[in-house]
């Protein structure tokens, strides 16, 4: 396998009146051309902080105490992410590493139609006629399955649902068809069922043309990395607890906190419910339909103060 992300025995901390307070304590793992690789943990065990890291997109109080961040980058050179100048990591970001954001809106630029901010991002790292990178740009939002896509290029981001307008930062995640994308949360901020849409959508993409396209998937939700990912890291409290592939993880998890976070998995409570009643009620099966929660003629009203009109 093609190495295309080495962190190396990396440290971040947050700087504040109160002294220093570490947010990554000496993190190391890679990422592999073409692999999904699931980084989970509960809030605050330091994923997005991972994330920003590579990036450097840090805020102005955060900093790296120490570590390597190596790159592979598309003319094949390894890259020391943290030795590069501010202009030498804008040439890396959105070309040879690009990020979707939790929550797109706070992302896209208000004043700029989609079209525009699409268009924007290949001509600043591809050398091609404006007319060429507007075909891409239409292709690129036909690859994520936006509707009539002439005509949403022209609309603005508050004109578009969060599922559409996450679509829309994951093409600008594609337009240069980058060595790794991050995707930090990219689903928490939608509905279930949108979320499950562009679920599906990224498993496509996965297998698709961005076939030699690493992710790194940042989630609290286990289900989806059972679903999408190829191996998983488990952080807590700004350390790597566990490293494995999927299956291996979720099938014998070696750590504690892993374990719990398994076993708070809807279909693992709803398996442990039926065995309870199995073994309470002497019972030879459990009903798969059983139901657990029925309401019949429901209704709510709101009532109105009569005003002067």
């Amino acid at each position: 396998m093609v190495e295309i992300l080495n962190v190396s025995n990396l440290s971040t901390a947050f700087q504040s009146d109160y002294g220093s307070k570490q947010a990554l304590k000496n993190i190391s793992f890679k990422i592999n051309e073409g692999e999904v690789l699931a980084l989970v943990g509960e809030s605050g065990s330091g994923k997005t902080v991972t994330s920003l890291s590579i990036m450097g997109l840090l805020p102005n109080n955060a900093y790296i105490q120490e570590g390597n961040i190596n790159l592979i980058d598309k003319k094949n050179n390894q890259v020391n992410i943290l030795k590069l100048t501010d202009d030498k990591h804008n040439l890396i970001r959105g070309n040879d590493i690009s990020m979707v954001f939790q929550e797109p809106m706070t992302c896209l630029n208000p004043t700029m139609t989609i079209g525009d901010q699409i268009i924007e991002v290949i001509l600043n790292h591809k050398k091609i006629s404006k007319t060429k990178a507007v075909k891409e740009m239409i292709d690129l939002l036909g690859l994520v399955e936006i509707p009539d896509p002439t005509q949403r290029a022209r609309e603005y981001p508050h004109q578009l649902s969060g599922g559409m307008r996450q679509r829309v930062m994951i093409s600008i995640a594609l337009a240069c068809t980058p060595k790794l994308i991050i995707a930090d949360e990219p689903t928490s901020a939608l509905d279930v069922t949108i979320q499950a849409q562009l679920l599906q959508l990224l498993m496509k993409l996965k297998n698709s043309i961005v076939s030699k396209t690493s992710i790194l998937f940042i989630t609290h939700d286990l289900g989806i990395v059972r679903e999408l990912a190829d191996r998983v890291i488990v952080m807590y409290h700004g350390e790597i607890v566990e490293e494995g592939q999927v299956k291996e993880v979720f099938d014998n998890p070696k750590h504690s906190y892993t374990r719990n976070l398994i076993q708070s998995l809807p279909e693992f409570k709803l398996e442990e419910r039926k065995l309870n009643k199995k073994d309470d009620n002497k019972q030879t099966k459990v009903d798969d339909n059983e139901i657990i929660l029925k309401i019949e003629n429901l209704f709510k009203e709101f009532p109105v103060e009569k005003g002067f009109f």
